[in-house]
Parts: structure tokens; C-alpha cells; sequence
């Protein structure tokens, strides 16, 4: 077993933000990846990217676990196949539909229960609060509270979760992905389509946007009709 400062476990999505926390994670820590299936529309997708990413890093120990709870609940876009995936410029000032109901909560705490097993004090997960879809659950007090949950819930106390990215701009993220050599070219964002990204929904456009800011090329598949501006 790696000695409790030398291991870290990262949450690994397949995403463009959950890829840089990744290379972050391998590269100042023998990283463990964790990705969690909950029933999403391009769950396929999304676990391939993991794996991708896994190999690419060079990160050996993964976790891959399916959370039935959350399509069971539904009422997300992204679970509920009777809910429409909207556009971006459809989505108003409150919390869209593509929210999936307190999930980050489910997602950490399986984080943490492994990171108990393994002996490791950090638990990282690519949660971003600017040029976000504005997700409860991606907000710096609710790792704050999580923080203090986790400290009293478990064995030593010992475990932060941390949020590397949670203050950045998107361009920012895809620039320091581009320093650390982070593979966007395995990640999948969007939130639909497994094929090609569609590139009109939230995540698309907030990720075209990102590295249009940052003067680089999104690597991904698009729809030929994506809007890339």
C-alpha cells in the first residue's frame, strides 16, 4: 500500500474538466481513477473515454461502479430519456434540466470510500463554478460542507476532497490541460450523442467556447452543423 501521502484518488468522468484534475492528479500523486455510470444518455461513451484517459495517464489502479439510484429518480435531462436535452442558448437564468439531482454527493462518496481502502488523503474531482451550466453541487461551499461531512464520517479524518479548478474559466482549464499534456482527444463532453458531439448543448458550447478562447482546436468529432463560435 502507497503511504497516505503519496496516493490520491480522482473522480474521472470521460469530460474535458474531469481529464485535467486527472493529469493534476497523476501527476503530483500515485493516482487512482474512479468513474461512476448512473444511467446517462452516453454512459457507452463516457466509460470508454475513462479508460482511454486511464491509459493515457499511465494510471493503473481504476474503479468502475454503476449507480442504479439516480436514472431510477430521474427528473434530469440527462437520465430521463422523456426529458429533451435542450440547446444552450435555451437554457434560462435558473438550474437547467441537465441538472441530475445531488449527484456529485453519490459520485464522492464512493470517492471516499475507496480512498479509506486505499490509504488516500485526497480525493479529487473536476468540479468548475465560472462558465458552468450552474449546478448546485459544483459550488466552492458545498465541498466546504462536504469537507466537514467527510472529516467526521470517517475512519481517521483524514481525507479533503479537493477542486483544483472550481474558480477557473474554462479557456484557463483548457490551457493548463494543454501544459500538462492532458488528452482531449479521448474526453467526451457532450451531453446527448455518443457518435459525434452535437455540439448545441450546454456542455458542447461552453466546451467549443473554451477552446476558442484558449486559440486552440477542440479535437473531438462534431456534427458538421455544430455552431463552433
Amino acid at each position: 500500500m502507497a503511504q497516505v501521502s503519496q496516493r490520491a484518488v480522482v473522480l474521472l468522468s470521460g469530460g474535458m474538466d474531469s481529464c485535467v484534475c486527472a493529469a493534476l492528479a497523476a501527476r503530483d500523486y500515485d493516482a487512482a481513477a474512479v468513474h461512476v455510470s448512473y444511467g446517462q444518455r452516453t454512459e457507452e461513451r463516457e466509460r470508454k473515454s475513462f479508460l482511454d484517459i486511464c491509459e493515457r495517464l499511465g494510471i493503473r489502479h481504476r474503479l468502475v461502479v454503476r449507480n442504479e439510484a439516480l436514472r431510477a429518480i430521474g427528473g434530469s435531462a440527462l437520465t430521463d430519456s422523456t426529458i429533451a436535452v435542450p440547446e444552450a442558448q435555451l437554457i434560462g437564468h435558473g438550474v437547467p434540466v441537465t441538472y441530475v439531482p445531488f449527484r456529485n454527493a453519490h459520485f464522492l462518496a464512493v470517492a471516499v470510500s475507496w480512498a479509506e481502502v486505499l490509504g488516500a488523503n485526497k480525493v479529487f474531482i473536476g468540479a468548475v463554478e465560472p462558465d458552468s451550466s450552474g449546478y448546485p453541487d459544483c459550488r466552492p461551499a458545498y465541498y466546504q460542507a462536504f469537507n466537514e461531512v467527510v472529516k467526521a464520517g470517517t475512519r481517521e479524518g483524514r481525507i479533503e476532497v479537493v477542486t483544483p479548478l472550481i474558480a477557473m474559466r474554462k479557456a484557463e482549464i483548457v490551457r493548463l490541460g494543454l501544459e500538462l499534456g492532458a488528452p482531449f482527444d479521448l474526453t467526451w463532453s457532450c451531453y446527448s450523442r455518443e457518435d459525434q458531439a452535437c455540439g448545441v448543448c450546454d456542455s458542447c458550447v461552453l466546451r467549443l467556447r473554451a477552446f476558442q478562447e484558449a486559440g486552440t482546436v477542440d479535437p473531438v468529432p462534431y456534427l458538421q452543423t455544430a455552431e463552433r463560435t
